[in-house]
């Protein structure tokens, strides 16, 4: 078999091939479209078209065999149990949310904490903060050092008999710092504690096995790992899922409804509401599929190359600063830097200005940043399809910013 090259991965991917112009430095964002993902959807509403779990015709039973063969891919994908454990949502956020929502009503008590950690995506942060209002408990926020590491004793010394959730991200979207999950797990369940894991930084960018990590939940989506806009997921624990109450309540959750009763369906169903969406999940088992295809070890030693090749070089440049760990090892695929004098939405402009997309502001994760000290930062963020040459055309303007926006040196 012929070694798989770069340019034989972004043949895959359409927008390539329309947008020769462009160097997309933005996948933390959202990543570009496998075409094979975007041929799965498209091919079940031209050609498979029916409402999953609801007709006894073959259309349907179909559409029923086709959703679930997904959920059993992404199951594999994460190495969770069962496919019980996998539930569809839209995204991480809404995982997140409905954990915020079902989780909380389980567990939370009123003066019981949750722990949060300071490097946050606002979608890992905001729905605990509004579960601990509603019932009355404490958010306490873990932080970490300046350069986004997160010493485990520090975590030791936060919980206490009261601390029910701890919610932290596997790899931040500010730092890239990959986290250790595994160890807050073991440190969180000998205290009696939950461990949410936010996977949507991680899940696309390096071999994630839930049952290595034990974590209690994983959320992530599929915008961000190849597959399209409103398809995500949230993997937990079968014991946990199947005592929480449902996130919403309408069709499909049911298995019985009387005028003054109702028994809800068995998991996974009793968290998927209404009419799921199930081009998104097929999209999102052939980004799985892909994933597998071209391997871990190819996937991560090319994002390891274009992440340490961006670090060193962003950290290279005069009056620029690399925000999180100085290691550029410690950046999994994330660069997020301020240039002296200069306002990210500038940075940014003048980069559009050049064809290369980046990110400016605070990344939904406005708390860090005030943690931080300043207001907001730019980031570019790689993946597995980006090339060397991309990075250095990224780097070659970096390099000019200061110059273009008027300082001398």
């Amino acid at each position: 078999m012929n070694p798989i090259t770069v340019e034989d991965v972004r043949r895959d991917f359409p927008f390539f091939g329309l947008h020769p112009e462009l160097t997309y430095l933005d996948s933390s964002a959202t990543s570009q479209r496998l075409k094979a993902a975007i041929d799965a959807e498209e091919q079940y509403y031209f050609a498979g078209n029916a409402s999953p779990f609801r007709g006894l015709y073959d259309l349907s039973e179909k559409a029923t065999e086709a959703y679930e063969n997904a959920r059993s891919t992404v199951a594999r994908f994460i190495n969770a149990p069962t496919s019980e454990d996998i539930i569809f949502t839209r995204n991480a956020s809404e995982s997140l949310n409905l954990l915020a929502y079902s989780l909380t009503n389980m567990v939370i008590k009123p003066g019981d904490q949750i722990v949060v950690g300071v490097t946050e995506h606002h979608s890992n942060m905001l729905p605990w903060r509004a579960a601990a209002r509603r019932l009355g408990a404490e958010i306490v926020y873990w932080e970490c050092d300046p350069e986004g590491y997160y010493d485990p004793e520090s975590l030791k010394n936060i919980l206490n008999e009261k601390t029910k959730i701890v919610a932290v991200t596997q790899v931040s979207n500010v730092f890239g710092r990959v986290n250790d999950i595994k160890t807050f797990a073991r440190i969180c369940h000998e205290n009696g504690t939950l461990l949410v894991a936010d996977g949507a930084q991680s899940v696309p960018h390096m071999k994630v096995d839930v049952q290595d990590l034990d974590c209690d939940f994983l959320s992530f989506s599929g915008h961000k790992m190849l597959a399209p806009m409103g398809i995500g997921v949230l993997y937990g624990k079968k014991d946990l899922l199947e005592q929480m109450p449902p996130f919403m309540e309408g069709g499909e959750m049911i298995d019985m409804v009387t005028f003054d009763r109702v028994v809800y369906s068995p998991l996974p169903h009793k968290f998927e509401a209404g009419t799921v969406n199930t081009g998104g999940a097929l999209a999102l088992a052939a980004a799985c599929d892909y994933y597998e295809k071209l391997g871990w070890d190819w996937i991560e030693k090319q994002e390891g190359r274009l992440s340490l090749h961006l670090a060193e070089g962003v950290k290279s440049v005069p009056h620029v600063t690399m925000l999180g760990s100085q290691d550029p090892r410690e950046h999994q695929g994330i660069v997020a830097f301020k240039i002296d004098g200069v306002h990210p939405h500038d940075v940014s402009a003048i980069f559009s200005d050049s064809n290369i997309c980046i990110r400016a502001g605070h990344h939904c994760a406005q708390p860090l940043h005030k943690f931080l000290g300043i207001p907001s930062s730019s980031r570019a963020s790689l993946m597995f399809y980006n090339t060397i040459e991309e990075v250095d055309r990224f780097l070659n303007v970096l390099e000019t910013i200061r110059s273009q926006m008027g300082y001398g040196e």
